[in-house]
């Protein structure tokens, strides 16, 4: 995607978000969302030439850059990192609901056999865009460890707020901190797993 077309591209997903919800991730919807606003339906194929999935890639990559620019509002600098996730992943649900509905399709398709790497792609792009607002720079190995973890629980974490009926997301943060309570505890017993084997190792050579 270019630098040149994504307000486009963002103003035809805004379009298109109203019709999700009865007519699906379609390049038909689209067309019409197009013509909602005024704009050539034909547009379509030139904003997204890779279709519904490159629909479904773009919308991911839109609620990435909105979850950015929000977030300096947050105060994050103050919290430790498990509340800097979890404020991120919470902006990320506020903004995702009036939304819920395509979220929803949006992931039954990514669920798809044959969309998996599309999913895989998207949900690494999002772990990543996460960690990187909550101001993690780290370039070792515990880059991949962390955000593996944070990818089961980002996804568990919306599959469980799109069933969450408690009309103020209450519920799926709870959800949300008995995951990361779980996360934080298996760091403690990694790191007292490596503090145990590192006393276990014979003393170097002096």
């Amino acid at each position: 995607m270019t630098t040149q077309t994504i307000p486009d591209r963002d103003a035809a997903l805004a379009a298109l978000l109203p019709r999700v919800p009865g007519q699906g991730w379609t390049m038909a919807a689209l067309r019409d969302g197009l013509r909602d606003i005024g704009a050539d339906p034909l547009d379509a194929e030139l904003l997204f030439p890779g279709g519904v999935a490159d629909l479904l890639e773009a919308f991911c990559d839109r609620a990435d850059r909105a979850m950015a620019a929000e977030a300096a509002t947050l105060g994050l600098a103050a919290m430790r990192t498990p509340a800097r996730i979890r404020a991120l992943i919470a902006l990320r649900l506020r903004q995702a609901a009036p939304d819920r509905e395509a979220v929803r399709r949006a992931l039954a398709l990514l669920a798809l056999p044959r969309n998996a790497r599309l999913a895989l792609r998207c949900t690494a792009r999002s772990v990543d865009a996460i960690w990187h607002a909550a101001g993690d720079r780290s370039a070792d190995f515990s880059w991949y460890t962390k955000r593996a973890i944070l990818g089961a629980v980002l996804s568990a974490t919306m599959l469980f707020w799109l069933r969450d009926a408690s009309g103020d997301d209450s519920a799926t943060l709870d959800f949300l901190d008995r995951r990361l309570a779980q996360v934080g505890r298996l760091g403690q017993l990694r790191r007292r797993a490596e503090g145990a084997l590192a006393r276990l190792r014979p003393a170097a050579a002096g």
